[in-house]
């Protein structure tokens, strides 16, 4: 008897939280994404801020690169981010100019993300947030904490 794996939001958003269990890992903020088609990953990124010495460099950022270059193609309209942390409004930016159908995160930024800054996405995204909140949230208080700690 063969196990079904169901591809729901929170097989994907578990996928985008190995991510940033890799980045913080790296002692990278902890985020990560994951773009999906067609119920398939076709990119998989974690922020790489500190190894690139490159702001740009967040998780969903190198993933819209990873999956444009996947598909051959620089709009996004038939796939669907998964993302830790809410994105912010450099993230939410490059989001909206890929077309990206859907964006799920997990965590809200109450300080710096796009909904708080009031960034506009593409009119025909559509958002969905809290896809397994409490992990994605725990990650991201715990590696806070201990960088205070450190400092």
């Amino acid at each position: 008897m063969t196990m079904k794996i169901e591809f729901d939001d929170n097989y994907f958003m578990s996928k985008a939280i190995d991510e940033a269990k890799i980045a913080l890992s790296k002692g990278e903020v902890p985020v990560g994404a994951v773009i999906v088609a067609d119920n398939k990953i076709i990119a998989r990124a974690h922020n790489m801020v500190e190894a690139l010495n490159d702001v740009t460099a967040h998780a969903e950022i190198l993933a819209i690169t990873s999956a444009s270059n996947y598909i051959g193609g620089k709009y996004l309209e038939n796939c669907s981010i998964y993302v830790t942390l809410e994105p912010c409004q450099m993230c939410a930016g490059a989001l909206y100019w890929s077309r990206i159908s859907k964006i799920y995160f997990g965590a809200e930024d109450p300080k710096r993300g796009f909904k708080k800054l009031g960034t506009k996405l593409h009119p025909k995204t559509k958002v969905y947030g809290g896809i397994l909140q409490n992990e994605c949230k725990d990650m991201l208080e715990k590696f806070f904490i201990a960088r205070r700690n450190l400092n």
